[in-house]
């Protein structure tokens, strides 16, 4: 058996070389010159990477633990149009109109919480009663610094309906409330495919029964 302690390396066993900007839009994209230690000792060579920065996120899981309702969101997705073209994907169920939670970047000085509920009115016309943090993670490492931090929110489902989003920002988002067991069911069948959405609807899965008895 190897009983050789193991070091866990931490951001000083990163060293910068250089960082130069490539484009600033709506997103950010930076190249790092780096070294970083190595697991069988010593450093790497110098190495380039390209990151994209646009800030960090929030998802929210709208649910009505008294209709057993969640609210999802229906909206253009460009990364999704670019995806299905580029494979020259034609059938009628390919669409970049996903279904998605509720969902925003955090602004400069703003708390998670408040941009929570600040998208559920934005996005879904909805009031959020109750907030749960689910969790926090990576969206795609490989590539981008942005960390998405989930919630599970308690709302009353019975007239939440419409057309919302900003119209200076080009939103067209269509708010689509149904069953906990259709969501479910939407997971199975893949049509429920983006990472917020994903693992919050099967964090609802696991804790269905304490949430209710919390906020029922």
């Amino acid at each position: 058996m190897n009983t050789m302690k193991v070091k866990k390396f931490t951001q000083l066993d990163v060293s910068l070389v250089h960082k130069e900007s490539g484009y600033d839009g709506f997103f950010s994209l930076k190249q790092y010159a780096l070294q970083h230690a190595l697991f069988q000792g010593g450093n790497s060579k110098v190495i380039i990477r390209e990151c994209l920065e646009r800030g960090h996120a929030v998802g929210v899981l709208a649910y009505d633990p008294w209709l057993d309702n969640i609210v999802l969101l229906e909206q253009f997705r460009i990364g999704a149009y670019v995806n299905i073209a580029s494979e020259n994907i034609t059938a009628d169920t390919d669409t970049p109109w996903l279904y998605e939670i509720i969902a925003g970047i955090v602004e400069a000085g703003e708390f998670h919480e408040d941009v929570a509920h600040r998208e559920a009115i934005e996005e879904a016309g909805c009031t959020l009663l109750h907030v749960k943090f689910i969790t926090d993670f990576y969206s795609s490492p490989g590539g981008s610094s942005e960390t998405t931090k989930l919630f599970c929110a308690c709302v009353n489902s019975k007239n939440v309906d419409g057309i919302y989003g900003l119209e200076e920002e080009g939103e067209d988002i269509r708010v689509k409330v149904i069953s906990f067991e259709k969501a479910v069911q939407w997971l199975k069948e893949g049509r429920l495919n983006n990472a917020s959405t994903i693992i919050s609807m099967q964090w609802l899965m696991l804790n269905r029964d304490e949430v209710k008895k919390l906020w029922y």
